[in-house]
């Protein structure tokens, strides 16, 4: 199938031939469609499954065509509300690329950096608005922005807006639009809360699932290194010296752990910048704009600050430490092997997080190849010790601390593997 298919206008065509796209992701065949006949949309989509297209090309064709037919005014038509602000940006610039020949305008606001620019924008006027919950509720108690014009709202990651803390703030946005709209609801996971939400906010919808859960690490090399949590920066620092390893995305549980892995690559000579919470908005964007661009070959962050962060041909993800939420691993080695290319993850698992392991191997419903032989492979007597039950995060937050780091020699081997799943 083609983009053609889909009967989308040609200045989108246009803008597509441009980017490169020929041939739409399954969620984009299967919700362009829906969305072009107005209808409301429940879609259960993963990141990297190309869902921000799957709204985005038929939002600036309704608005195109509606344009050409009343000659309305450049006010607010459609909403985007997103948890991040790396998302936002993301979402934005591809209204950007896609919308480049519709005439339509599109603005982004986030929080953590001045309103000044943002409010110049929005009195000049914008058609598509792509926000954060926090800087949109500040605009609208402002009096800078007026939804009742609006036509189209997406709501997207609303688990992820569930997971930090913003769905009493999209609430209060929803109070906000009026009742007359068409609404695109996208979640990657549906727990009851989000269930609950969705049924508030959608009219007979159409429901679009794609990529479960278990499927979409198929297409990714995987494999597992039982290593002591003290000896997880040297083993790190061991497979980075493989030169195939041209760019890594490394997970950490916790800001101060990625602060301290980047800390400690930066003695060894690598380039690496971490991304998290405590970061500024500035030196979280040139971070991101650095990785990209090759400046910096390791970006360490945590799930919250690379929610949404969609990094072409990147080749390895490695989990430093593993998430406590299973569905989250699949999160995260989803952002390689994107778009038919080869993709590799890596996860380091010692004593304490073997709980964590049973329960990501539950969900994808499938081992992961150990590697045997390493330098810092625990013993079989380690290995052979109870595993203590996984802790939830709402019990204990445990922060994963290096330890002591003593600089041995690591041995350029990179050991053999196993296929003996996730334990021995």
């Amino acid at each position: 199938m083609s983009f053609e298919n889909l009967n989308l206008i040609e200045p989108l065509l246009k803008a597509l031939k441009t980017e490169g796209y020929t041939s739409p992701t399954p969620i984009q065949a299967q919700a362009i469609p829906i969305v072009l006949q107005r209808r409301d949309l429940l879609g259960c989509a993963q990141t990297g499954t190309g869902k921000t297209a799957a709204f985005a090309l038929p939002i600036l064709q309704l608005l195109h065509e509606d344009r050409i037919q009343h000659k309305e005014q450049k006010t607010i038509k459609a909403l985007i509300l997103t948890p991040t602000r790396e998302l936002a940006i993301q979402i934005a610039e591809s209204f950007t690329a896609y919308g480049k020949h519709t005439g339509l305008k599109n603005l982004v606001i986030f929080g953590g950096v001045s309103q000044h620019s943002q409010v110049n924008i929005l009195r000049r006027g914008v058609d598509i608005l792509v926000a954060t919950p926090g800087r949109l509720l500040d605009l609208i108690s402002q009096g800078f922005i007026d939804l009742k014009y609006l036509k189209i709202f997406v709501l997207d990651e609303a688990d992820r807006m569930l997971d930090m803390g913003f769905i009493h703030d999209v609430k209060r946005i929803i109070t906000k639009l009026p009742a007359k709209r068409q609404t695109l609801f996208f979640s990657a996971t549906m727990p009851p809360e989000i269930q609950k939400l969705a049924h508030v906010l959608l009219t007979d919808p159409a429901k679009v699932e794609v990529t479960p859960v278990s499927s979409t690490v198929d297409a990714i090399d995987q494999s597992l290194y039982y290593v002591d949590k003290t000896a997880k920066p040297l083993l790190l620092l061991h497979l980075l010296k493989d030169a195939d390893i041209k760019t890594a995305l490394v997970f950490t549980r916790t800001k101060h752990g990625a602060d301290k892995v980047v800390k400690f690559l930066h003695k060894e000579n690598i380039s690496a910048a971490a991304i998290h919470g405590n970061k500024s908005q500035n030196a979280r964007q040139n971070a991101l704009l650095n990785f990209k661009n090759g400046d910096i070959r390791v970006l360490v962050a945590t799930d919250i600050a690379a929610r949404g962060i969609d990094i072409d041909e990147l080749s390895h993800v490695f989990n430093f430490d593993l998430p406590e939420v299973p569905e989250t691993y699949v999160h995260r080695i989803g952002r390689t092997g994107r778009a038919g290319n080869t993709g590799t993850a890596i996860a380091f698992c010692d004593l304490e997080e073997r709980a964590e392991l049973k329960d990501i191997i539950k969900v994808i419903g499938k081992s992961i190849p150990i590697v045997n032989h390493h330098p810092f492979e625990l013993s079989a007597a380690d290995l052979a010790k109870p595993v203590m039950p996984a802790i939830k995060p709402q019990q204990q937050k445990r922060s994963r601390g290096f330890g002591n780091t003593d600089k041995r020699k690591t041995s350029s081997f990179h050991g053999k593997r196993s296929n003996a799943g996730y334990s021995r």
